[in-house]
């Protein structure tokens, strides 16, 4: 497998994985709470009800991995999508490859910025959030329930990323 380019997080380039989720120009807020607050509304497609599944909120802490940064798994999750929405003011990255038998040479790798969040459709190979500069909180809305959600396949040998492959990707 060759070198993998870093690229900006957005919504068309990560479709094929789900829902980029923040507040852009295209986004069409309306406004509530006698005008004191602007709702944007319905950003992502949560997929969380299958076999009897219901809505989770939580909160995860991510600690950066020590650099380069060693992946040796990917998981999805065949039963719902996965939201994750930084609280922290930090980048972060997202690796991901297509739904359905995991191809190594499908991984795709995205720097996010701080106010971007991301929702995994159902099936979608991902890491788990990268947290770079330092320790960062997300805001997670998955699925809990009955059955088996979660599935990893090894990365061998293991994807390696150096610092200096994010610090110079551009933001969109």
């Amino acid at each position: 497998m060759g070198a993998l380019s870093i690229k900006p997080l957005s919504k068309a380039s990560f479709s094929p994985y789900g829902d980029v989720i923040m507040i852009s120009k295209e986004t069409r807020p309306f406004p509530i709470n006698q005008g004191y607050t602007q709702r944007f509304h319905d950003l992502a497609n949560l997929d969380l009800l299958n076999n009897k599944g219901r809505p989770g909120v939580s909160l995860f802490r991510s600690t950066p991995l020590p650099t380069p940064l060693t992946l040796t798994v990917m998981e999805r999750h065949p039963l719902s999508s996965q939201a994750f929405m930084p609280l922290s003011q930090q980048p972060y990255l997202v690796v991901v490859a297509p739904a359905g038998d995991f191809e190594r040479n499908n991984v795709e790798i995205f720097l996010a910025q701080p106010g971007q969040g991301v929702n995994y459709h159902a099936g979608t190979w991902h890491h788990f959030c990268l947290a770079l500069n330092e320790v960062c909180d997300f805001l997670v809305i998955d699925r809990l329930g009955d059955g088996p959600n979660c599935d990893e396949v090894e990365l061998s040998p293991p994807l390696l990323i150096k610092e200096t492959e994010w610090r110079e990707v551009p933001y969109e």
